[in-house]
């Protein structure tokens, strides 16, 4: 098996620590190695330097295998060094590009600090999901938040919510469940996957009294893609969509906007939510969490959704 490659991420933040303390859990069952420069990692951290990725396999139940990368800055625990901005974008190409090559089997993103890389590099993406997308070949990509009680996708993500009824338009939600329902096949293993779609309005704009937009074109779309053959329920109110009873009957939910989707996995499973960028010729998978300045370098970081994260990249990589 190919290992799972784990970017650095912003070196000041925990994203070093908690890959160590991810390796530590899952190095018996999951090869894996790390791109980034090794004097980031905690002291005590039992790694070994290789050339070449062919290498991590057989090292990773002994020892963190590095892919060593040089930084410009130092990185001292909770201040970001613009110095290092360009070496955390360069990690990321030099995994995406591993992974497109067949070397890796996948790729696990730490938190990166977006103003640091704009900084200190003049980022010109809004964060990773964009970026890795441009590396993909600028593929059409959505972001799904997955753990073992729910796998969510918003059609709109980080935008102010009274943007959000221009921005849904017919043609990003189609495209947004033809992504989903395609990734969940491929990278998932569900042949004909359940797709359970919110309404943008409270109780799915209930006839019209609350917001048209489910009578004007969403509940035309999904009677179109269901006589195209898609498995769609919807539109549904969403504070009913989520419970334990509802989520039996759908593989995947797509909601409408961000706080639409991530409240519900948020409650249900906090520390074991997994970003999945979907639409990607590679998979990609990612912690629920930032950087965390504050607790960096402490050793009280909580690796739990690096672990998922990883654990989910490997098990996505072997359906595949």
């Amino acid at each position: 098996m190919k290992p799972v490659a784990l970017t650095c991420g912003e070196p000041a933040g925990i994203g070093p620590e908690i890959a160590v303390k991810a390796w530590d859990a899952l190095k018996e069952r999951v090869p894996m190695l790390w791109i980034g420069d090794p004097r980031h990692l905690p002291n005590g951290t039992p790694y070994q330097v290789i050339e070449d990725a062919g290498q991590a396999a057989a090292l990773s139940p002994s020892v963190l295998p590095v892919l060593p990368h040089t930084f410009g800055g130092s990185a001292e625990r909770g201040s970001a060094d613009p110095a290092n901005a360009q070496g955390v974008i360069d990690v990321i190409a030099r995994a995406v590009d591993l992974a497109t090559t067949g070397a890796a089997s996948a790729v696990c993103t730490a938190p990166i600090h977006k103003k640091a890389l704009k900084d200190g590099a003049g980022f010109a993406y809004p964060g990773h999901t964009e970026y890795l997308a441009a590396l993909g070949g600028g593929c059409d990509v959505v972001m799904m938040l997955a753990s073992e009680q729910l796998r969510v996708v918003p059609a709109t993500i980080h935008i102010p919510l009274a943007e959000v009824p221009n921005a849904l338009t017919p043609a990003l939600l189609r495209r947004t469940i033809q992504i989903t329902h395609k990734g969940l096949q491929t990278q998932f293993g569900i042949p004909s996957p359940r797709i359970a779609v919110s309404g943008l309005n409270p109780h799915a704009g209930e006839g019209g009294a609350m917001g048209r937009q489910e009578l004007d074109w969403i509940a035309a779309l999904i009677t179109d893609m269901q006589a195209e053959g898609y498995a769609l329920r919807g539109p549904l109110p969403a504070d009913t969509m989520f419970h334990a009873g509802a989520r039996t009957t759908y593989d995947a939910a797509i909601a409408m906007y961000h706080d639409q989707a991530l409240i519900p996995i948020k409650t249900l499973d906090f520390d074991r939510g997994v970003n999945v960028t979907l639409g990607l010729p590679f998979i990609r998978t990612s912690p629920d969490h930032g950087t965390a300045f504050d607790i960096a370098g402490k050793g009280i970081a909580l690796p739990t959704s690096m672990i998922e994260a990883i654990a989910m990249a490997h098990r996505m990589a072997t359906t595949a």
